[in-house]
């Protein structure tokens, strides 16, 4: 609390106006006790007593019965003026200015004067002078020079006397409202530390509470191994998961400068150190930690597959999740390195796979059978068919061609999973190519009701590829392109040289794929969400099969779409020769 806001009323602990009185009721009962002894006062007017004593009950009435608590302070001079009236009717009574009752007036005059305000000063030096003037106003003839001169003179001291008590007295109030608010302050900064302290206490517990919980869930993530770096690749977090994983124990890796580096075949972190166009070295160095961060180290989370080499020698396939490790002001101080051990799931994938091409090649042989003798059955001149035999037997023709398309797919896929899948690098024509993959596809295109627009240079454009390897990827795209274009729309294949590539886009008016599903479009049987609700056919390997082919021959697919506006899927082609990523296999079979 300020000094100002003391100053300003009168302190509940202050003390009350009949308090203050108490000190002049006293002195005024012993004066009036004085006046009934023979020979002890000089004079003796009853009138006067009389006068005196009723003012003073007034005085002690008013601090009595009038709320002051509620009443600005300044008004409380009231009750020692009415009293410094009675004590000067009491001096009149008692023998005017000789009388020594007058010394009582020092205890009414030190109240006034000991009010806050400068105006008090002057109210306690006009009592003194009020009361020394009565006796020389009620009884002329008995004033003599040296009582006018008391009159007169004696209020200027007192005035002097007034002035210096109220300064002191108010510096007192000063320093003691400043004491009050000091102590006040220091009051609420007690209140506040306390609770801070019961907030310590809180938080300290509900932490404790906390790190009992991590703890509990750091030591069951026994199927993750989390490895934590600093900037540098020096390992400081080693999980339980990491422990089983690598076969070291937390003990063994931590304070040990060890870094997650050498958890890592070196051949695969060159291979990653040749993609990011980074010098090729032999040994391990400080520069192939940046195969791992990389990627994080420009904002984004990494997902990679990697092989971590155990303590033992023993190679563990597993899918590293890379993210960074941010302070609480938001600087990135290391790395955390989750991985999962992909071991089991690469032999299930092994395993599908070959079921798959099992399966595939167990289909083949019966389906070019059946296609066979329907073939038979519609060229036998001596037993020919009615029209109504022959729709039939179209019919099944369609559809036996139709498995045996998507067996073939099945079997490319499986090839591709394998990395062995047939291909055959010759010079060629991408104009020839994308012609005939539009000409094929005009009329579906026709009976979809869709625009197919072909654009394509007038000069040559080629390429070192597999010429039927990449009509099937054309093939796969424009027939998407018509599948996913309700009737009325469009779909523009288009050919383009771009400095040192070809390429070759496939751009739609049809129903889009959402944004979030443009990354999972190349996964084998994955259906976007908008075929599904439209119905469209497909088993999803189009796009599998298309991918692995512009890979083969060191080329990229991009992807660009908005649902409910349309689709652009390019191939781009590398115009020099490619380093083929899957070369031909000798007695491969080459899917139709």
């Amino acid at each position: 609390m300020t000094v100002d806001r003391w100053l300003g009323r009168i302190p509940l602990d202050s003390p009350s106006v009949f308090l203050k009185l108490v000190p002049t009721l006293v002195g005024f009962t012993i004066a009036l006790g004085l006046t009934f002894i023979p020979g002890v006062m000089s004079a003796h007017l009853p009138v006067f007593i009389i006068g005196a004593t009723l003012v003073m009950i007034g005085a002690l009435l008013l601090s009595l019965l009038v709320p002051w608590r509620q009443i600005p302070s300044a008004w409380a001079v009231a009750v020692p003026l009415v009293a410094m009236m009675s004590i000067a009717l009491m001096r009149i009574g008692t023998g005017g200015s000789t009388s020594a009752i007058g010394v009582i007036l020092l205890l009414p005059f030190v109240w006034i004067a000991t009010e806050e305000g400068r105006r008090n000063i002057v109210i306690a030096a006009a009592g003194i002078f009020v009361v020394l003037l009565g006796p020389i106003l009620v009884d002329h003839a008995a004033t003599s020079a040296a009582d006018l001169l008391r009159a007169f003179f004696s209020p200027v001291i007192y005035l002097i006397v007034a002035a210096v008590v109220n300064e002191i007295a108010h510096r007192s109030r000063v320093q003691l409202a400043a004491s009050r608010a000091v102590a006040a302050q220091r009051e609420e900064l007690l209140e506040q530390a306390q609770r801070t302290q019961d907030e310590l206490v809180l938080n300290e517990a509900r932490l404790k509470t906390a790190n009992r919980l991590i703890q509990s869930i750091w030591n069951a993530v026994t199927e993750q191994s989390v490895i934590g770096t600093d900037l540098d690749g020096v390992i400081d977090v080693w999980n339980p998961g990491a422990e089983k994983m690598l076969g070291l124990t937390e003990a063994q890796v931590l304070g040990h400068d060890r870094r997650v580096i050498e958890f890592h075949l070196v051949s695969e972190l060159e291979d990653r150190l040749r993609d990011m166009d980074a010098r090729f070295t032999t040994v391990v160095s400080a520069d192939d930690f940046s195969a791992l961060v990389d990627t994080v180290r420009a904002g984004y989370a990494d997902v990679r597959d990697w092989t971590y080499v155990r303590a033992d020698g023993k190679h563990v396939p597993v899918q590293v999740a890379a993210t960074p490790r941010i302070d609480e002001n938001g600087h990135r101080v290391g790395f955390i390195f989750v991985a999962t051990d992909m071991t089991q799931a690469r032999e299930f994938a092994r395993l599908k796979d070959e079921f798959v091409g099992l399966i595939s090649h167990e289909l083949r042989t019966p389906l070019s059978s059946i296609l066979g003798y329907l073939e038979l059955m519609r060229d036998d001149d001596e037993a020919p068919l009615s029209d109504e035999q022959l729709q039939y037997l179209g019919v099944a023709e369609r559809n036996a061609h139709r498995l045996l398309r998507l067996v073939g797919d099945l079997l490319f896929t499986a090839q591709v999973e394998s990395g062995r899948f047939p291909i055959d690098i010759t010079d060629a024509e991408l104009r020839s190519v994308v012609s005939a993959s539009v000409e094929s596809a005009r009329p579906g295109a026709a009976a979809a009701g869709v625009a197919l627009v072909m654009e394509v240079p007038d000069e040559p454009v080629d390429v070192r590829g597999d010429t039927v390897r990449l009509g099937q990827a054309v093939d796969n795209l424009v027939s998407n392109a018509l599948k996913f274009t309700p009737a009325g729309g469009s779909v523009t294949v288009s050919l383009r040289r771009d400095g040192d590539a070809a390429v070759v886009a496939v751009t739609d008016t049809g129903i889009g794929i959402p944004a979030v599903e443009l990354s999972q479009l190349s996964q084998r049987f994955f259906r976007a969400s908008t075929a599904t609700r439209n119905a469209v056919p497909g088993v999803g390997l189009g796009l599998t099969i298309t991918k692995a082919i512009v890979t083969a021959h060191g080329g990229r697919l991009d992807i660009a779409s908005e649902e409910g506006v349309g689709t652009s899927i390019s191939l781009r082609l590398p115009i020099e020769t490619p380093a083929p990523v899957a070369e031909a296999v000798p007695g491969a079979e080459a899917a139709p």
